[in-house]
C-alpha cells in the first residue's frame, strides 16, 4: 500500500482551537481525493467545504451564511427581476433556520425550482459564493477541523465542480494582492510574511552563488548528490551542471529502487523528481523521511508544477525545498550549495 500524507500530517481533532495551515489542509483533501464535508472551526466561524472526489461542489460558513448570498441575489436582482424583495425574505423564512450545513445552497436549488433563477445562474452565484468564502478561509491561522466522509451534497443538484488546486491557486493569488493592496495603502510595501501563507518549502537562497568549480570556505572537498528522475535527459542536464571535482552524482532513474539505493550510498542531498510512475516524489520522500539516516538530509523536490497545493505538499512530507524545472546551472548551484552549507 502506498503511504497516504495523512500518515504525515494527521488529521486534527475537532475539541481545541491549534494553529491552522489551510493550504496545508487543502493539500490533504486534495491529494485523497476526498468526497465528504470537510468542517473547519475557527474562534469566530465554522467553514463548511463540501467535497466530491477531491473537487470543489460548495463552501460556505456557519455564520453569515444568509447575509452573504441575501447580498448577492440583491446585486443580481438587477439583472433578474423576479429577485424581488418579497422572495429573498420568502428565501431567508423557508431555509435560514435549518439545523443544515447546506441550508443556504438548498436555498438556490429552491430559487431555481421556482423558475426565480436559471441554472446557468444558479452555477455562477455558486462559484462566485464559493471563491468568496474559499479566500476567506485561506487567511485563518487558528482552529479545529473533522472530515465527515460520504455525500454531503445529497441529492442536491450539483451546479458547479471546481478543480480543488486552480481554485485554491485563483483565491490565494486574490488574497495575496488584497494584502498588497492594504499594506501599500497603509504606508509601505510589506513583505508578507511567510508564516502568514502556511510556511511553504524555501525558496531559491538570494545569497550569491558560489563560482563553478569552487567549493564554500570550510567544506568538505566532495559532495555526494543523488538525483532521482525518471528522465534521462534530465539527468544527465543535472550532471554536466555539477563539476566532478565537488560532486559525486548518482543518477536513478527507477523510483522504485531509488529507496534501497539511496540508503545505500547515504548521499548528502538528494534531488527528487515530483512525478515519476509507480511511486511519485511525494511519496519518496515520506518514505526516506521515516527513516533515521534521512530525517535531516536535504531533500529538494524537482517539478516543472509551480502551486501553491504542490508546495503545501512538499512541506507536509517534509521536503527542504522546491526547486522549479526549468532551471540552469545557476539556480542548481546556488540551491544546492544553500543546503549543504
Amino acid at each position: 500500500m502506498q503511504p497516504s500524507l495523512l500518515n504525515t500530517v494527521p488529521m486534527a481533532s475537532p475539541s481545541s482551537p491549534t494553529p491552522l495551515h489551510p493550504l496545508s489542509l487543502l493539500a490533504q483533501v486534495s491529494s485523497r481525493q476526498v468526497t465528504g464535508c470537510l468542517q473547519v472551526m475557527s474562534p469566530t466561524n465554522t467553514w463548511l467545504l463540501h467535497l466530491e472526489q477531491g473537487q470543489l461542489n460548495y463552501v460556505s460558513t456557519a455564520e453569515q451564511a444568509f447575509e452573504r448570498l441575501d447580498n448577492h441575489l440583491r446585486r443580481l436582482s438587477l439583472q433578474v427581476p423576479s429577485l424581488v424583495s418579497a422572495v429573498r425574505v420568502q428565501v431567508r423564512l423557508l431555509f435560514e433556520q435549518q439545523a443544515t450545513a447546506l441550508a443556504d445552497y438548498q436555498a438556490i436549488c429552491w430559487l431555481v425550482e421556482q423558475q426565480h433563477l436559471h441554472p446557468n445562474q444558479a452555477s455562477t452565484l455558486v462559484e462566485t459564493l464559493t471563491k468568496e468564502v474559499l479566500e476567506a478561509f485561506l487567511d485563518v491561522r487558528q482552529g479545529s477541523y473533522e472530515l465527515i466522509e460520504g455525500n454531503s451534497m445529497g441529492n442536491a443538484p450539483r451546479y458547479c465542480q471546481l478543480n480543488l488546486r486552480n481554485t485554491v491557486e485563483e483565491c490565494y493569488a486574490r488574497l495575496k494582492q488584497r494584502r498588497n493592496g492594504f499594506n501599500q495603502a497603509n504606508g509601505g510595501y510589506q513583505k508578507l510574511s511567510t508564516a502568514a501563507v502556511t510556511a511553504p518549502p524555501a525558496e531559491v537562497a538570494s545569497a550569491p552563488q558560489p563560482p563553478t568549480g569552487a567549493a564554500p570556505a570550510g567544506a568538505k572537498a566532495q559532495y555526494t548528490i543523488a538525483c532521482i528522475d525518471d528522465s534521462p535527459t534530465v539527468l544527465h542536464a543535472i550532471d554536466s551542471f555539477l563539476d566532478d571535482k565537488i560532486f559525486s552524482v548518482i543518477m536513478i532513474d527507477d523510483p522504485v529502487k531509488a529507496l534501497m539505493q539511496v540508503i545505500r550510498t547515504k548521499p548528502d542531498l538528494i534531488l527528487l523528481d515530483v512525478t515519476m510512475p509507480s511511486l511519485d516524489g511525494y511519496e519518496l520522500c515520506s518514505l526516506l523521511r521515516r527513516h533515521p539516516d534521512f530525517k535531516s538530509t536535504p531533500i529538494i523536490m524537482v517539478t516543472s508544477n509551480t502551486g501553491f497545493i504542490d508546495r503545501a505538499k512538499a512541506k507536509l512530507v517534509r521536503a527542504s525545498g522546491y526547486l522549479t524545472k526549468p532551471f540552469n546551472q545557476s539556480d542548481l548551484l546556488k540551491f544546492i550549495f544553500k543546503y549543504l552549507n
